[in-house]
């Protein structure tokens, strides 16, 4: 039987959607904070700091649905299994990369408030960070079956 994609009954109550659809976005936003606070920390750009700025404030925001309909996903696609191997470390990984996001955020915000330069270590966060993210997504694909078996 063939769904028609464009029932709002089932885009909105699928199983595991919304997750899958969502992540994209913290991915996305995050790493271009990134790539445009680096640019501006090396031409001194006002602009592409601002920039980096709402992209970090979205990213952060963004990872709180993210998280719900992961474990909204866990509980309904994978209906709760024990959470263990793979599965966990992408949980762990996830709360870990969100946390990451929303410090990386603080350092910023805080700069602006207190309208001092950023820290130059926010850089090793945000380092750390991009690459946190990266390994949660490639364990999330390998669950997903997207990067191998699953």
């Amino acid at each position: 039987m063939m769904v028609n994609p464009f029932d709002l009954k089932t885009v909105l109550l699928a199983k595991h959607a919304q997750h899958v659809v969502l992540i994209h976005f913290p991915i996305a936003l995050f790493i271009s904070a990134v790539a445009f606070d680096l640019i501006a920390h090396y031409i001194r750009r006002s602009g592409l700091a601002d920039t980096a700025y709402y992209n970090l404030l979205a990213a952060a925001i963004s990872t709180v649905p993210v998280l719900a309909t992961g474990v909204l996903a866990w509980r309904f696609q994978l209906e709760g299994q024990k959470l263990k191997g793979i599965l966990l470390l992408h949980l762990v990984l996830a709360c870990v990369s969100s946390v990451m996001i929303w410090l990386v955020w603080w350092v910023h915000f805080h700069a602006r408030r207190r309208r001092t330069y950023l820290p130059s270590y926010r850089l090793v966060f945000e380092f750390m960070a991009v690459g946190l993210v990266a390994l949660t997504g490639h364990l999330g694909g390998v669950l997903s079956g997207v990067n191998g078996p699953g």
